[in-house]
């Protein structure tokens, strides 16, 4: 057995925002992925693998819901048989490590499943995030379900709102100057102590203030920009954004990149922010010219996503 091919994603704006219902803009990247394959004589990962996928399979067969099922007897035979989740999707990273991972289970297990073939009304998408999200708490204690969203249907994702998510179009690549990449913290984050830490200021009035009025105002303007191709626009507000999470995020970005942020902002080279929840893994960064910032992060290893 070997399954279909699960890529990673990458969300590109709305990280902590879409808890709150802000807008948020997710993309698959394909450079990373996973599949479920089976193997008689497992060992290292793939052990570690069959193990994970056993106390998921425990975890799937205590849901309690209608919005789901799942052929469990299927999901322990094949368990028992060797199966595991063969993945380059680094962990940690806030890339979908585990969303890969959800996306194939539902994909290969579910009895009465959404198909990426059908009509994709926006009922049927929220009903998969919401499946989604289910499954997915089991890695992240809570999960908005987007990330195995984004890799079931692999296909950009515009969030609106909490009830008001679309599949879009996003404009292709042009062979510019700019660009969006990824740089390597090469720290592992973990989701759960980053999104406590967030749901504690949120008790905070000036923090939410402050989320509602820049963090949630420049996140929406950057995915309208980015959607209409405004790319002076989108730099304008990314440098806001980049500023209002040095500002109130720093818990959430690893203490060796606060001056690494910081430059970027003051020499106009690059723009970071945070990908995924932060804490570590990879830190999103936009330039109007990739090769300064190349050499303005020499020290760094760098991953190109989109070009301008």
């Amino acid at each position: 057995m070997k399954g279909p091919l699960f890529y990673a994603k990458i969300l590109l704006f709305g990280e902590y925002g879409i808890i709150k219902d802000s807008k948020g803009l997710a993309i698959p990247y394909n450079s990373y992925k996973g599949a479920l394959k089976v193997s008689k004589n497992l060992s290292g990962q793939a052990l570690k693998s069959n193990g994970y996928l056993r106390e998921f399979y425990k975890y799937l067969s205590t849901l309690k819901t209608d919005l789901v099922t799942f052929n469990l007897s299927e999901i322990e035979k094949d368990i028992e048989s060797g199966m595991y989740f063969d993945s380059s999707i680094p962990q940690g990273y806030g890339i979908g490590s585990s969303g890969a991972l959800v996306a194939s289970i539902y994909d290969k297990y579910a009895t009465d499943k959404i198909t990426v073939l059908e009509n994709l009304t926006r009922d049927k998408l929220l009903k998969l995030k919401e499946v989604f999200s289910l499954m997915e708490s089991f890695f992240h204690g809570k999960s908005s379900g987007l990330d195995p969203l984004n890799s079931y249907l692999s296909l950009p994702i515009l969030i609106n709102s909490k009830e008001n998510i679309e599949a879009t179009g996003i404009p292709s690549q042009k062979e510019g100057k700019g660009a969006v990449f990824l740089l390597d913290s090469e720290q592992v984050g973990e989701t759960e102590p980053m999104v406590s830490l967030f749901m504690n200021k949120m008790k905070n009035e000036g923090f939410r203030k402050m989320l509602n009025e820049e963090f949630v105002t420049y996140t929406d303007a950057c995915i309208d920009d980015f959607l209409k191709g405004n790319v002076k626009s989108l730099f304008k507000n990314v440098k806001q954004l980049s500023k209002v999470v040095l500002t109130n995020f720093k818990p959430m970005i690893p203490n060796a990149f606060h001056k690494v942020w910081e430059n970027g902002i003051q020499t106009n080279d690059y723009y970071l922010k945070l990908c995924g929840s932060g804490g570590g893994g990879y830190i999103l960064g936009f330039t109007e010219d990739y090769e300064r910032a190349k050499q303005s992060l020499k020290d760094y290893k760098l991953e190109l996503v989109y070009r301008f």
